[in-house]
């Protein structure tokens, strides 16, 4: 009886581990239904035509597609043979064959992004299309993914892959595979506008409105679609400053007394008449009966609520009473025995700090991590750099670099001073004599060039001018242009002033013949130019237009064949081979 009593006991734990386990397998399937990919386009396959005018589509060899005859064609994907063109007030949305395709919708519109940053205009996997009036989603080979039930469709600014419904004067927001992520409940939803480098917004929430009898009341859910606070606040702003991905912090107001949350928890009570937030020291300055306290992230009131004012500089709070007297603290709320003309600033680097007395006339130094002084203060302007070295302005108002023990590395006579982005190379400009010259992150010198334009590339950049152009790896050493553009077949060359080609082996296969010439393009098609006109070539050196086009306003050209490119505003461009373009 008690086996039968165990292995019965054990069979009921099974079950339940089973319907457990079911249960969350099912779950995770429902997840996943919700998610979506943003699928990443490297290679452009489709391009617009103009031509007198008119349009049509074009491939990355130049082929005509479709043929230029309809007054407007949209590509969504240019990966994808999805063109949608229009003619009169005739929609057609054809494919590569110039065959109509998706003859059973309706209105096919693409959806058009909206602070995106993207060189693509439209949501690449899906269309918007009408149905009695009714708007509804397919995608790009022409199959249903909602019905047509909506009676509008947008895209949502910030959030590619994410669009805005309307039902009945009410706002919700779907995916753009039909998975709804807020109720259509709303009368506005906005994004929070939370980015970051890495994920961009795919961590911000939403701010929702709906209109009661006392007014607009906000509320606010997290990008889980979760609600964090409901709709009772007379104004909401998450601090889009602080860079957690998980915790969401939220400004909120309600009857007119600001308070702070983080998440669903309440962290500073509404009861303050203002809250601003210190980006540097992650800290609440906040405002009650006009006086003035410091609140860190945790709730706790580190500086009273008693001052006129508040001044955060750097790592210091400076708290000033109505008689004018002045306290310091640190961003613990601690007193500090400095004098309160002296701030201290942090830098990138944890070794160095930035010491500026404001006590006669504002001054730069240096001290280190213990407070030790390093560089004097007589500088007007100092800003960390790299390594141990430090950007430096004397009384001229120039710029130049000094080192940790303020030795000059780079003689204060420059205009503009910075750091390359994306680089280790720093940037010094002289503008009167309109020299740029590129130092190297060890200060050495690698580049000086009159009037020079840089453009930065993802291992490497280019430096060029008029009449020259160098290329320099990472590591600040000069490299050819056959190391740099590794799949292209042939190679700008230049000798007295003249431009020609050579593979890589170093062969001449066109000869110098040009007065300017550019690199080849990932089509496969070279810019030349000659007594004041443009041409392109191909791979194999030949000539598919000679040098006839006109230069007018535009100086640098991308070609498709015989086409080059035009750039017409709001991210839009074209392919043409009109000789000179409107």
């Amino acid at each position: 009886m008690k086996k039968k009593y165990v292995l019965a006991i054990i069979i009921f734990v099974l079950v339940i581990v089973t319907i457990i386990i079911s249960f969350g397998i099912y779950k995770k399937v429902m997840e996943q239904g919700k998610d979506y990919e943003i699928e990443e386009i490297k290679e452009y396959q489709y391009f617009i035509l103009k031509q007198e005018d008119l349009y049509g589509v074009i491939d990355r060899q130049g082929n005509i597609v479709v043929n230029p005859q309809y007054n407007e064609i949209k590509i969504p994907n240019p990966k994808k043979a999805v063109f949608i063109c229009y003619e009169g007030e005739n929609t057609s949305i054809l494919n590569e064959k110039e065959e109509k395709i998706m003859t059973e919708y309706q209105k096919i519109e693409p959806i058009r992004l909206k602070n995106i940053s993207s060189d693509l205009m439209y949501e690449k996997s899906v269309l918007k299309y009408e149905k009695e009036g009714k708007s509804g989603l397919i995608n790009l080979e022409g199959k249903e993914i909602t019905k047509p039930i909506y009676d509008e469709i947008d895209s949502l600014p910030y959030k590619e892959g994410e669009l805005l419904v309307k039902q009945n004067e009410k706002y919700g927001v779907i995916n753009m595979k039909g998975n709804k992520i807020l109720e259509i409940e709303y009368d506005e939803i906005k994004v929070d506008e939370y980015y970051t480098d890495e994920n961009h917004y795919q961590y911000a929430g939403y701010i929702v409105l709906v209109k009661t009898e006392e007014g607009y009341r906000y509320g606010y859910i997290n990008n889980k679609g979760k609600e964090i606070l409901n709709t009772e606040y007379n104004e909401i702003a998450r601090v889009t400053e602080i860079p957690n991905n998980e915790n969401v912090y939220i400004i909120c107001a309600k009857n007119g007394q600001y308070g702070v949350t983080k998440n669903e928890e309440t962290i500073i009570g509404n009861e303050y008449q203002s809250i601003h937030y210190d980006t540097t020291n992650q800290l609440f300055v906040v405002e009650k009966s006009k006086k003035y306290g410091v609140i860190n992230l945790q709730g706790k009131t580190i500086v009273p609520i008693q001052y006129q004012e508040i001044d955060i500089t750097g790592i210091y709070i400076y708290a000033q009473n109505e008689k004018g007297d002045k306290t310091v603290y640190n961003t613990n709320g601690t007193q500090e025995n400095i004098d309160a003309s002296i701030a201290i600033l942090k830098t990138s680097n944890e070794a160095y700090k930035i010491k500026i007395n404001n006590e006669k006339e504002t001054k730069y130094g240096v001290v280190n991590k213990e407070g030790k002084q390093l560089i004097e203060e007589k500088y007007n302007y100092i800003e960390y750099l790299n390594d141990n070295y430090f950007i430096a302005s004397s009384g001229n108002g120039k710029l130049g670099v000094i080192n940790d023990k303020g030795e000059t590395i780079v003689e204060t006579n420059h205009d503009s001073l910075q750091k390359i982005q994306n680089t280790p190379f720093i940037q010094a400009t002289m503008a009167e004599e309109k020299i740029t010259k590129i130092y190297s992150k060890e200060m050495e010198k690698i580049c000086e060039m009159q009037d020079a334009i840089i453009e930065v590339k993802d291992y490497y950049i280019k430096v060029y001018n008029e009449t020259q152009t160098k290329y320099f790896n990472q590591e600040g050493k000069e490299v050819k242009n056959t190391e740099v553009y590794t799949n292209n077949k042939l190679f700008v060359t230049q000798k007295d002033n003249q431009y020609g080609f050579i593979d890589k082996s170093g062969n001449i296969v066109v000869d110098y013949q040009y007065d300017k010439a550019y690199e080849f393009n990932s089509y496969g098609f070279a810019t030349v130019e000659k007594d004041g006109k443009i041409g392109v070539i191909n791979e194999q050196g030949q000539e598919i237009v000679p040098p006839t086009y006109e230069i007018n306003e535009q100086k640098e050209f991308s070609f498709i064949g015989k086409y080059y490119q035009v750039t017409y505003g709001f991210g839009e461009y074209y392919y043409t081979n009109a000789n000179k373009h409107k």
